[in-house]
């Protein structure tokens, strides 16, 4: 059960570079999988070695973050038409072909042993699948974690980019690609920029509200998490925006 709710660690994400040859050799996608395995590395970096070149002006790693932004992450790749993915600034038929095969092994690996799923018991689990890519944006991102019955990550998307508040973030962006995910439960989870996890009023606020449209949805919100430079913290820890 998502219980123990436990607050711990913080990475600083490497920092951004107009070429990938001028990143530091051991900041590269393919030496980080090498060092710390696969299970370690965000969407982006794993998107980035599927990827393997960019493009003039934009570096593969920038080029799999621009993707997953603008599209809602990976289930949002999955479910674009072929043509549609292609016609991507500087992806193409052949890098689309890339992308959707991969998915696609992903997805069938899914269906055929579904005990493998990684498991989500803790905000800790949370923060190790999200803190090393999402502790040092410059920019507020919501990202929705699905879950299936046992609490085993099925699916993740971002689901808004920009200050978080109750007015901005609409219940339909943040729930529907989990509707159809046919996920039992989400997992929200936002940066602040500042580097300070500390929930705002405004974090507060719009928690209840997307818990409540959980609610009416059938989906419940099991927690969320506000990372920061220093660290995160589990906003059901603290009671805001959860009445139990």
């Amino acid at each position: 059960m998502y219980a123990t709710l436990v607050v711990r660690m913080s990475v600083v994400e490497p920092p951004q570079y107009a070429s990938l040859k001028e990143t530091p050799q051991t900041d590269r996608p393919r030496e980080r999988l090498k060092a710390v395995g696969a299970a370690y590395l965000s969407d982006a970096e794993l998107l980035a070695i599927i990827l393997r070149v960019g493009t003039k002006g934009e570096n593969v790693a920038d080029l799999a973050r621009r993707l997953l932004v603008q599209n809602r992450g990976l289930l949002g790749l999955a479910s674009m038409e072929f043509s549609e993915l292609a016609s991507q600034r500087a992806v193409g038929e052949a890098k689309a072909c890339q992308i959707k095969a991969a998915l696609e092994l992903g997805r069938r690996l899914l269906t055929t042993a579904p005990e493998q799923r990684r498991q989500i018991r803790s905000p800790e689990d949370v923060a190790d699948l999200l803190i090393l890519e999402m502790g040092h944006l410059e920019q507020e991102h919501l990202r929705v974690l699905h879950l299936n019955t046992r609490h085993q990550l099925i699916g993740m998307v971002d689901a808004f980019r920009g200050g978080l508040n109750s007015t901005a973030v609409r219940a339909a962006d943040v729930f529907k690609s989990a509707v159809w995910n046919n996920a039992a439960s989400v997992i929200l989870a936002h940066n602040h920029p500042s580097g300070d996890p500390t929930p705002s009023s405004e974090d507060a606020r719009a928690t209840e509200q997307l818990v409540e449209a959980g609610r009416l949805l059938d989906v419940e919100v099991l927690d969320h998490l506000v990372i920061g430079h220093g660290g995160y913290v589990s906003m059901r820890q603290r009671r805001l925006g959860f009445r139990s």
